[in-house]
């Protein structure tokens, strides 16, 4: 399992690569939901970031934990390399956040996302990572 303070270069880079990721969280009746994803990562500050607008599902799913947000897992795949980022995610809806992760998404992704006035960021504090990249 990757340290999640010094996950060592190869995972870092493929978190840098152009993956579609999944996000899982969980419904309020404890349910899994699982959707596809773009998603960035700042390992210096531990944060993952997932673009979305306001009235999905994944959105409601960590409105509904709470404040103090809610337990998610973000993944990526290809062949055998894999990568797996836990934490507990907060929604942010702060313009100088969302502008942020767009930018973000635009440099992994390269590719700026239409314009979305209901966008806000599912942002989640990484404290596990698992993995073989």
């Amino acid at each position: 399992m990757p340290d999640v303070c010094n996950p060592g270069t190869g995972y870092l880079a493929f978190w840098r690569e152009r993956h579609v990721c999944t996000l899982t969280t969980l419904r309020p009746d404890g349910t899994p939901h699982v959707v596809p994803v773009g998603v960035t990562y700042d390992p210096e500050t531990r944060i993952a970031r997932v673009i979305t607008g306001r009235n999905t599902r994944k959105t409601a799913n960590v409105l509904a934990a709470g404040p103090e947000g809610a337990r998610v897992a973000v993944c990526q795949m290809e062949g055998r390399r894999w990568a797996t980022l836990e934490g507990v995610a907060v929604v942010r809806t702060e313009a100088a956040q969302v502008e942020d992760a767009v930018r973000r998404y635009a440099e992994r992704y390269e590719r700026t996302p239409r314009h979305n006035p209901e966008r806000i960021v599912i942002e989640i504090a990484v404290d596990r990572a698992l993995g073989n990249a």
